[in-house]
């Protein structure tokens, strides 16, 4: 067995059985099953408690994967099971939609390839965010067979969500000081899942900024990159509070707010929505979206087809890739010159806070894969979450606030979000020396700016050559 680095040993020390060994879930023999990393660890760590992965802990995963995360392939047989009267007990993604018409409710099973499945009314109020696009966790079925009334209808009787049953953030933030800024930067970068000694800190640096989004309430930021730079990749494997979308056509109803089902869309269920393949992403209809868009991201609210502003707190990442020259930099000037029409926009480009350079990190490998000890997903995803909320990082900001050269509003907020995200990400004890809050905080926030304001210049001459200095 590899001998720990100075912070796994730290970080087991520490806080215990919140951490994994990343190498584990890689060995469980998951196979071609697609299931998010926090999905997979879950999983292992029930089964591995003591994180031995033996042949007694491989064949209760062997079994548990057979028993209740069934493959496709299965679906027949399964629903032969529910018709004989048994039943069964899945972990899946389960969705809720409303049908009007028809006056019910309709339940998505994807194992089962079952999209009319009927649910026990109370479990929408204990879990409404069944209502949105998916959640993960363990849902028994059973089926009800057909009479005179009505069709036959499998039934979502129980559930019970994944979540983390262990957080004390108090605690979280306070065994910070048990680490150096390197031990823990590291530890960050092996719970996203990628293997910190393959990373420059530049590098490690670039990896973080994909969380600020998630700890920093409305942060909007676009990252450009070629393919197989694992853009998508944190958000798919870490957190329950993130949502993806991959290219094709988005809809007011699906991310605002649907006036038929008068349910509130994607930026009011979730922390952050993420457009991947954003090169390619469309709009049904473009006029509205985009204005309310725009609006959103200014004020964090939006209102549709007369509604009520709603306010909400998502925030929202672009994932696109660009082509680059032979020296892997960026080909065009305009960053945004392949990317859709209304991405090149400027009073659009303004209303995000910050370009991540994408193209600064190497293509995704084996060797760059997490194998070391990290948080487990499903904890450090919550952890996240909790950190959102968390008063007194901005007045850090401000304390510690030595940027020059702008005077914009827009700037000011946008450095000021990124910078309480990163201090909130490196140092969420609130230690920080004015040292290494200007050179890990302030700094990269700074830079993450300055690419929105040179696009600003370049695309038009209403907008003056900004250096920010810090």
């Amino acid at each position: 067995m590899t001998a720990l680095n100075p912070y796994e040993q730290k970080a087991q020390q520490v806080f215990g059985e919140v951490c994994v060994n990343k190498a584990l879930v890689q060995q469980a023999g998951f196979g071609t099953r697609s299931i998010p990393t926090f999905v997979s660890e879950w999983i292992v760590t029930r089964h591995a408690p003591d994180g031995i992965l033996d042949d007694l802990a491989r064949d209760k995963i062997r079994n548990f994967l057979n028993k209740h995360l069934p493959t496709r392939d299965q679906k027949q047989q399964l629903k032969a099971q529910l018709k004989n009267g048994e039943t069964l007990t899945i972990l899946d993604q389960y969705n809720v939609a409303v049908d009007l018409k028809k006056d019910q409710h309709d339940v998505t099973i994807p194992s089962l390839d079952e999209k009319k499945a009927g649910i026990v009314e109370h479990l929408l109020e204990l879990y409404p965010l069944l209502l949105g696009d998916g959640v993960w966790g363990v849902g028994k079925l059973n089926y009800q067979p057909p009479d005179k009334s009505r069709d036959g209808q499998i039934i979502l009787s129980d559930f019970r969500p994944m979540q983390n049953s262990t957080l004390d953030l108090d605690l979280f933030c306070e065994r910070r000081s048990e680490f150096a800024l390197d031990e823990w930067r590291d530890l960050l970068i092996s719970s996203m899942g990628y293997n910190p000694e393959k990373y420059s800190i530049p590098q490690q640096m670039h990896l973080l900024t994909r969380l600020v989004p998630l700890i920093q309430e409305r942060v909007n930021m676009i990252e450009l990159a070629p393919k197989g730079t694992g853009k998508s990749f944190v958000f798919l494997n870490l957190s329950r509070y993130a949502r993806l979308v991959s290219g094709g056509k988005v809809t007011a109803a699906g991310l605002f707010y649907n006036n038929n089902t008068r349910q509130v869309g994607l930026l009011g269920n979730y922390d952050l929505v993420v457009f991947d393949e954003a090169q390619s992403l469309s709009f049904d209809n473009p006029g509205e979206i985009i204005g309310v868009l725009k609006d959103y991201l200014e004020s964090g609210s939006f209102s549709r087809g007369g509604t009520q502003k709603i306010e909400a707190s998502a925030g929202i990442m672009m994932l696109a890739n660009i082509p680059l020259d032979e020296y892997q930099r960026p080909r065009h000037r305009n960053l945004f010159s392949e990317l859709p029409a209304f991405l090149g926009e400027t009073a659009f480009i303004d209303r995000i806070h910050g370009i991540l350079p994408g193209w600064e990190l190497p293509r995704i490998k084996n060797s760059l894969i997490a194998t070391g000890i990290g948080f487990k997903a499903d904890y450090f995803g919550d952890v996240l979450h909790g950190l959102r909320h968390r008063a007194g990082y901005e007045q850090i900001v401000i304390q510690h606030n030595t940027i020059s050269g702008t005077n914009d509003t827009r700037d000011t907020i946008a450095i000021t979000r990124l910078a309480s995200g990163f201090c909130k990400l490196l140092f969420p004890d609130g230690l920080v020396s004015p040292e290494d809050f200007r050179e890990y905080c302030l700094k990269p926030a700074v830079q993450l700016r300055q690419r929105v304001r040179d696009q600003l210049s370049l695309l038009d001459p209403e907008y003056s050559d900004v250096s920010i200095g810090w």
